[in-house]
């Protein structure tokens, strides 16, 4: 089992975003279980750097979604955005450099990022993109 399930509450009821924070929750639980397997830095690292491209590109896919249909809270969401792909880099560096490693504290943050950004502020678009026609 692991780290985290995908549930139908965490549904934005947009297939394409749906998807992708599937895709999120699988690298999560795949570097969930690397950790517990006691892998090294480089089984760890490749993980990290897969899931924070894929943030990227995710948040990407959302940001345009936005500015498509004039999400009044675009600039904030951005910036959530911004300050998580901050922290993952600078985590990925910390473990590059071997000043921390991936432990179950830092599981417990990217769990609970997920599941705040997914049940926070995704739902708080959803709505509105949804009444646009975005499914």
């Amino acid at each position: 089992m692991g780290l985290i399930n995908w549930h139908e509450r965490y549904s934005v009821n947009i297939a394409e975003i749906d998807e992708q924070h599937k895709q999120l929750i699988k690298m999560i639980n795949e570097l969930h279980d690397a950790m517990m397997a006691k892998k090294g830095k480089d089984a760890l690292l490749p993980i990290l750097n897969q899931l924070a491209s894929y943030c990227i590109k995710h948040f990407s896919i959302e940001e345009k979604m936005m500015q498509q249909h004039d999400y009044p809270d675009f600039a904030d969401h951005q910036a959530k955005h911004q300050k998580m792909t901050a922290k993952v880099k600078a985590l990925i560096n910390d473990v590059q450099t071997g000043k921390s490693s991936v432990t179950i504290d830092v599981m417990n943050f990217l769990k609970s990022w997920l599941d705040k950004h997914i049940m926070g502020t995704d739902q708080q678009y959803a709505p509105f993109l949804n009444s646009k026609g975005v499914s």
